[in-house]
This record gives C-alpha cells, structure tokens and sequence, in this order.
C-alpha cells in the first residue's frame, strides 16, 4: 500500500474543482487515477514526473509522509491556481464578462471614432474602432493614424480592448499595445433604435504630448459596418482642422467641449 502518497495526492486534487477536471488537465484515464488515489497502486517513474510537474512539487516530496507533505503545502504558492487565489481581479473580470456581453451583438462592427485631440489641442481626431465577439467576450481595436510630417509615412496607433454593457451605458476599457504607455475609457450611450448609425459619450485618456495632461471629451461614433475596406477606412483617419469641411457639421457640434451654464461638470450629450 501507497498510503502516504494517496493522501498526498487526494490533497493535491482537493484544490480543484473535480477530480474530473484533473484527470482532463493531466490527460489520463480516470479508473486508473483512481487506483493512484486509492493506495493500491503507484505510477510508474514517468507518470510520477508528470504528476508533479502538473501540481508544482518535487517527486520526493509527494512521498513525504502526509502530515509533514500538508505543512509544506499549504506554506507553499502554487504554479497552478485553479480558484485563482493569486489573482483576485480576475474573479471580477469574469463576472463582468458575464454580466457584460449581453446585449452587445447588434454594436459589432467598424466605426469612426471622432474626437478633439488630446495632444493637438484644436484639432479634430477620427479613428477606427471594430467590435468583435471572441467566444464568451467582446473585443475591440481602435487604430490612430497620424501623420506628423506631409513627406513622411503614417504612424499608427492600435488600442486593444474590451466592452461591456452596463445598465443602459456601453464602457469601453482599452490600452495602447505597442508601448504600453497609455489607457483610455470611453461611455457611450446605446441606440435606442434597431438600427444602430451613430453614438456619443465621453473619452477619458491620458494626452500623447510631452506633458501628458489627463484630458476628457466629448466623443462620436458613427457605425459604417460590419465589413468594409480597412485600408480605404483608415485613409480617413487622422487630425483635421476643427472647421475642415470633410468633418460634418453635426459631428464637429457634437465634440465641442463646451460646458453650458449651470453645469458643473463636462457632461456627454445625446
């Protein structure tokens, strides 16, 4: 009999969810881990090594003696959290996962995102935005445009993301993924019609400039579909003069960011 080692290994399993989800993780038949968890039997050498692998011990140390294997483990940080103790946020993004998606298909697809530049101030800023559903989530990449210099090719920026519908507001969470310097957040308000053509809210980032100032605007996006041409999409993209005709007029007097008397804060608008 193998007891010491039963016990350590039903230990071991106690902190997953099933001894089913470990068997699929190890990939090995469940009768015969059975027989391992029962004392009768010992795995050979190679599964031993597999076995240990798998739960972040050493093969000496799964033959201690139960008492003394219990002590080490629970001083122990495990390689292999299955309850994700180690990572508490993560418990909370998957519950917002799960209340978060629903609702959310009929805004999937490409978008111009338009905005007043954070770090030109004066200037107008149009990117494109696609919405996409990746299994149980809804994803999305914001690519900025920028020329600095006319001769010069464009540089690009790409945001990654995640959305999330919420009560009645869409939340858009992303971050700039080539140099990691920056996040940003923006609130929508959903459409209130079966066809979605374009939303407003605000924009909270972090200017490109050198100083980079904590700025907030006014923000629009105006659905074009769920296939276009990419490459004809971003050749729109870019800074533009806060009166250049190829804005229109009712976007431009969307993202002014005026504060109307009696308002105390910087308020999205309908």
């Amino acid at each position: 009999m193998h007891e010491d080692f039963a016990r350590n290994l039903r230990l071991l399993c106690s902190y997953y969810r099933s001894i089913a989800e470990v068997c699929r993780r190890l990939e090995v038949n469940r009768p015969q881990f059975n027989r391992y968890l029962s004392g009768r039997y010992r795995p050979s050498a190679n599964t031993l090594r597999r076995f240990c692998d798998f739960f972040g011990v050493e093969e000496h140390e799964i033959l201690l003696p139960s008492a003394q294997f219990e002590r080490l483990v629970q001083v122990r940080p495990r390689r292999d959290e299955p309850n994700d103790a180690g990572a508490p946020e993560l418990a909370h993004f998957s519950r917002l996962r799960e209340i978060g998606t629903a609702g959310l298909d009929k805004y999937l697809g490409y978008y111009f995102e338009t905005y007043m530049s954070m770090a030109c101030p004066g200037k107008i800023l149009r990117t494109l935005v696609c919405l996409l559903r990746d299994g149980e989530r809804v994803c999305y990449r914001r690519t900025e445009r920028l020329i600095e210099h006319p001769h010069e090719k464009p540089c690009h920026g790409v945001y990654l993301g995640m959305a999330h519908m919420l009560g009645d507001r869409i939340f858009l969470n992303d971050y700039e993924s080539l140099t990691g310097l920056e996040m940003t957040q923006t609130i929508l308000f959903p459409s209130f019609k079966n066809r979605v053509s374009r939303l407003t809210g605000l924009k909270l980032g972090a200017s490109g400039s050198g100083e980079r100032m904590p700025c907030c605007a006014r923000v629009v996006y105006e659905y074009l579909g769920q296939t276009i041409s990419v490459r004809s999409a971003l050749r729109l993209c870019g800074l533009y003069a806060s009166d250049d005709p190829r804005i229109d007029e009712a976007t431009r007097s969307a993202v002014v960011n005026d504060i109307a008397p009696g308002e105390w804060h910087l308020r999205a608008r309908f």
